[in-house]
């Protein structure tokens, strides 16, 4: 066993948003499930999971009695992992209704701080998707998506190649502008641009302020309450072509987040009509409805931001380095993004819409500024402080959106195939929360819904697929395919 001194030598503190999320006052999770091709061997997960918990220090520490630091801890893998017991008669053929009933207790769950923040749940439990299906959950202050990911490719290969590990991820660079301008254009686009993203953050930030002390979004059948962090949650996840999101993105000289957000906005239109008046549903179907949207709804979304200089993925141990551009870790911001909330004839008017929003929040220093001032708050006035004016802005918006690249080609977890990554994540004070993966040419949509006010939420991965439809069938509409 390690004696204290040691331990105390191995303490590392946590950085901002890792402190905020550890507060009791917000104390998020994530929740990230995995589909496989073939049922899965717990020993086999059991002896896996010694090998890479050795390597990783978050995995084998757990926070001090402040949650201010970790410390190196002895890890018993076998208490971290579960294989419930399964009776097939009980559940029959319907895999997915046990797996959601599951995922949905283990919400109010909470997690034992005496020892690491993480744990598998393993089920050979057949699907709609998968033969197998394992349950990974983690608390936040262990890293966000990106962190996430890098774990994962260390811990997996490519399926192709089973003795070549995941690294089928590109390590990225953010791109400068104007670099092959003349100098005078290039000095009058950085004068012009300078002054742009100057009002642009003034602007974002008054409206960030304003949001965390008053402006909240109007009370819609998404929008949660105050005490909706303390709900069970419920779990979807829907595919889709991820070549059908590029095809639209190519056509309309866009991002794929730009796509993904106007495929949001349409879907949550969509949605919302339907909410607003029931009477014209017809078992179950969707189909054609008037506007029945009440004018001037203000409906946001928070959504995350990468802040690292590298947006792509190095390898685990390049991320676990102290100055690594990579870092390992909770280094990511938020943006407020205003929705627009309304039925539009051309499907490709939401594209328009999210297009123009995402390029005037990318001029903005938002980002950057409200990851600045939780770290000057929880150094003035604590984590518990900066972690209510966190939960505020949460509080007094709609839902979140998230979306992490994932690995361009099918891997395997110690030679069970993976066919689908779906992460999530409870103990928000939102109804809805929607995250997006690529994986091996596909785009899985994750939701967490609390069922009390989203009694329905797969139809709004019905209404995204449908979105999209009707987005690729415009573009053929008007020759830009």
């Amino acid at each position: 066993m390690r004696k204290e001194r040691m331990r105390e030598e191995e303490e590392d503190p946590l950085s901002p948003m890792a402190r905020v999320f550890q507060s009791r006052e917000i104390d998020y999770c994530a929740v990230t499930m995995i589909g496989f091709k073939t049922k899965i061997k717990p020993d086999v997960v059991i002896d896996a999971l010694k090998y890479n918990v050795s390597k990783h220090p978050r995995f084998s520490s757990k926070l001090s009695d402040d949650g201010g630091k970790w410390i190196e801890t002895e890890v018993n893998v076998e208490d971290h992992v579960v294989v419930p017991y399964i009776d097939p008669e009980e559940i029959g053929e319907d895999g997915d209704g046990f797996i959601d009933d599951y995922t949905s207790r283990l919400t109010m769950n909470p997690m034992d701080r005496s020892r690491p923040l993480w744990d598998i749940h393993i089920f050979n439990v057949k699907t709609s998707d998968a033969e197998a299906v394992g349950v990974v959950r983690t608390h936040h202050t262990l890293g966000d998506g990106t962190s996430m990911v890098s774990l994962l490719l260390a811990c997996t290969h490519k399926t192709s190649d089973l003795n070549t590990v995941s690294t089928t991820i590109p390590s990225l660079k953010r791109r400068g502008r104007y670099k092959n301008k003349g100098w005078f254009l290039r000095t009058m686009f950085t004068v012009g641009s300078t002054m742009k993203l100057i009002w642009n953050t003034v602007v974002d930030m008054l409206l960030l302020f304003a949001t965390i002390l008053f402006l909240k979004d109007t009370i819609t059948h998404l929008k949660g309450g105050v005490d909706v962090g303390s709900n069970p949650k419920r779990f979807y996840h829907r595919t889709i072509s991820l070549d059908d999101i590029k095809l639209i993105k190519n056509a309309m000289n866009m991002t794929i987040n730009d796509v993904l957000v106007g495929i949001t906005q349409a879907s949550l239109s969509s949605y919302l009509n339907r909410r607003y008046d029931n009477k014209n549903e017809e078992d179950g179907a969707l189909i054609p409805y008037p506007n029945n949207l009440p004018g001037g709804i203000r409906f946001r979304a928070g959504c995350t931001v990468n802040l690292r200089s590298e947006i792509g993925f190095k390898p685990l141990a390049d991320m676990m380095v102290r100055d690594s551009k990579c870092r390992w870790g909770n280094y990511f911001s938020f943006i407020v993004l205003p929705f627009s909330i309304g039925l539009q004839t051309d499907p490709l008017a939401y594209l328009k819409l999210s297009k123009s929003m995402m390029d005037r929040k990318k001029h903005s220093h938002h980002a950057h500024l409200a990851y600045l001032m939780i770290k000057i708050c929880q150094n003035l006035l604590g984590a518990k402080v900066a972690a209510k004016l966190f939960n505020r802005t949460v509080i007094n918006t709609t839902t979140c959106l998230s979306n992490v690249m994932g690995p361009m080609e099918e891997i395997s977890f110690h030679g069970n195939p993976i066919t689908y990554i779906a992460p999530s994540g409870y103990g928000h004070s939102q109804a809805l929360l929607m995250h997006f993966m690529s994986y091996a040419g596909r785009m899985t949509i994750s939701l967490a819904a609390d069922p009390t006010i989203i009694p329905d939420p797969n139809k709004i991965c019905d209404d995204m697929e449908q979105s999209l439809k009707e987005m690729k069938a415009a573009l053929w509409e008007n020759g830009l395919l």
